[in-house]
């Protein structure tokens, strides 16, 4: 399923170019017009599907076997010290093109960048959270 105004469909359709780095019958990969370190990667499905909940477990399954070659080769282009594997789902979450992809992040020591703030539970809070996560499982 194709949508229409979806520029990662028109990228996998050549009607819009990219840097590809990386591609096989069902998934495409390709550097970031925006990247937060150099050699950041996008890895999308050709499908489309707005996010990890509109994939097909098949589907994500080949495309995290993707992500991974697609990581190893970042790193070592990049020579990169690590990397962050990040993936948006809905708007509140920072997804701004939606169709499902990962993005693979090149990391280095002292790049600036610095992981999100970490919060804490109330007293007995986490307990309740995770039983009632656990109910609706």
């Amino acid at each position: 399923m194709e949508e229409d105004n979806c520029i990662f469909c028109k990228i996998v359709n050549n009607q819009i170019p990219c840097s590809k780095i990386f591609e096989n019958e069902k998934i495409m990969a390709f550097l970031d017009l925006s990247p937060v370190n150099k050699g950041h990667a996008l890895v999308i499905p050709k499908e489309h599907h707005k996010d990890l909940l509109d994939m097909p477990e098949a589907t994500l399954s080949e495309l995290t076997k993707a992500a991974k070659k697609v990581a190893k080769a970042v790193v070592k282009a990049t020579k990169a010290d690590g990397f962050n594997i990040g993936q948006n789902n809905g708007k509140a979450a920072g997804q701004i093109v939606f169709h499902f992809h990962l993005h693979v992040i090149p990391r280095f020591e002292n790049d600036g960048l610095v992981p999100w703030p970490q919060g804490k539970y109330e007293e007995g809070e986490m307990d309740r959270l995770a039983k009632e996560i656990s109910s609706i499982l």
